[in-house]
């Protein structure tokens, strides 16, 4: 009887031994904010995250110092090294590397917003060293299936002014699929791929023109509160996270 108790035991403790160890394993962060809470001595940098919904982990990197930090980045320009010039395959995916240029990728934007009230910061820097941010208290991105519809309220100015508002309730465009209201294509038409309207206060994603550049019109990476249509500017980020 002793013998049998002990198998049965035995039995019990092989069978609970997976979901124990589980259970002493970290969660897997679905955003920076959830890695900024689980250490706040982590610095900014390039991390692994598991959005909600997704099967596969993505590498993004993550902003722990700007307005309070927590930020994922989903955009990022800095030097001119990676086309954004791209179709909507590449900009539902994601591209680049999340060390240096990148976009996330609008399935990841709609699977970090769904369901989750976010806030967006966009960090920006001119040729001359000038920065400035414009912030948004509410952003989602919605499911391909209705054109990853942008929502966006609540702006907040942190000296660039706002650029994004007037593309509220668009759907995102490229040049091989238009979204916009414009008669024409706005992502062929401003070498770019953004929620377009008719065309555009905002380019983050146009052409890396260092600076002021009147060439082509309103083609480069711009927030036109801040620096106008025909300046290209140095840096530019967004960033969401979760609203606690």
């Amino acid at each position: 009887m002793t013998s049998l108790l002990f198998q049965l035991v035995s039995v019990f403790l092989l069978l609970l031994a997976p979901l124990l160890t589980s259970c002493q394993q970290p969660l897997r962060p679905v955003d920076c904010s959830a890695i900024y809470l689980q250490d706040k001595s982590k610095p900014s940098g390039v991390y692994t995250i598991y959005p909600a919904g997704k099967r596969s982990a993505i590498k993004v990197y993550c902003d722990m110092t700007s307005e309070g930090g927590r930020w994922t980045v989903f955009q990022r320009r800095m030097d001119g090294t990676v086309n954004f010039y791209r179709g909507w395959d590449q900009y539902k995916s994601g591209f680049g590397n999340a060390a240096r240029e990148y976009w996330l990728g609008l399935d990841n934007l709609y699977y970090l917003t769904n369901n989750k009230k976010s806030e967006l910061l966009v960090d920006m820097e001119d040729f001359e060293g000038r920065k400035a941010f414009a912030r948004y208290s509410s952003f989602s991105v919605g499911a391909e299936r209705d054109g990853f519809v942008l929502s966006v309220s609540g702006f907040i100015n942190g000296g660039a002014g706002d650029s994004l508002s007037s593309h509220n309730g668009m759907k995102f465009s490229t040049f091989d699929k238009d979204q916009d209201t414009w008669p024409q294509n706005c992502a062929k038409s401003f070498l770019g791929a953004f929620w377009y309207y008719t065309c555009h206060y905002s380019n983050p994603n146009g052409v890396y023109l260092w600076g002021s550049d009147s060439t082509l019109y309103a083609v480069g990476v711009e927030w036109s509160s801040w620096k106008g249509h025909n300046y290209s500017l140095k840096t530019i980020s967004m960033k969401i996270r979760p609203v606690l």
